[in-house]
């Protein structure tokens, strides 16, 4: 049903798949797009729930990932290795740095009612996303982001709770 719902409601106009960019930052400008399109078509209620249950459930957001195509949420590995190839990125990247603040930055914006222009974005992926991805493959092991769809919901994942 959640999947139904989202193919109608918010991943109804974004669903196309995405042409590949001339760079990385073509690529990067597309999603953050799609995801911006995604939830301006969707109130923050139902981003926020939509949210909540694929942190309960990683499998749903894997669902919505491969029954809409990209939403935007995650940076795509084919995005990643064509940056790769083409030397702007280096091995070893990690997508946590887009995964992790793309959608959240944008998620919050929304709910305070803040503008989410072009412009807005190009800053977003020059300023924040391009420099983190850059700098990922320094740290080893980074968490999986929020958007991710497979992110530790505990503090401290390598201690089981009772």
């Amino acid at each position: 049903m959640v999947l139904a719902a989202v193919k109608d409601g918010p991943a109804r106009e974004t669903s196309e798949p995405l042409e590949p960019g001339s760079c990385l930052r073509d690529d990067l400008l597309a999603l953050v797009r799609r995801l911006a399109q995604t939830m301006s078509t969707a109130d923050t209620g139902t981003a926020l729930m939509l949210l909540q249950a694929g942190l309960e459930d990683p499998d749903l957001c894997d669902a919505i990932e491969e029954a809409v195509g990209p939403t935007g949420a995650r940076l795509p590995q084919p995005v990643i290795d064509a940056a790769v190839a083409r030397g702007e990125l280096p091995l070893g990247v990690d997508p946590f740095a887009y995964e992790e603040v793309v959608g959240a930055v944008l998620l919050l914006r929304r709910a305070n009612g803040l503008a989410i222009t072009d412009d807005y974005l190009h800053s977003l992926v020059d300023a924040v996303v391009i420099p983190a991805l850059t700098a990922s493959p320094v740290r080893v092991g980074l968490p999986a982001g929020i958007f991710s769809g497979h992110p530790s919901t505990t503090a401290n994942p390598s201690q089981e709770t009772s």
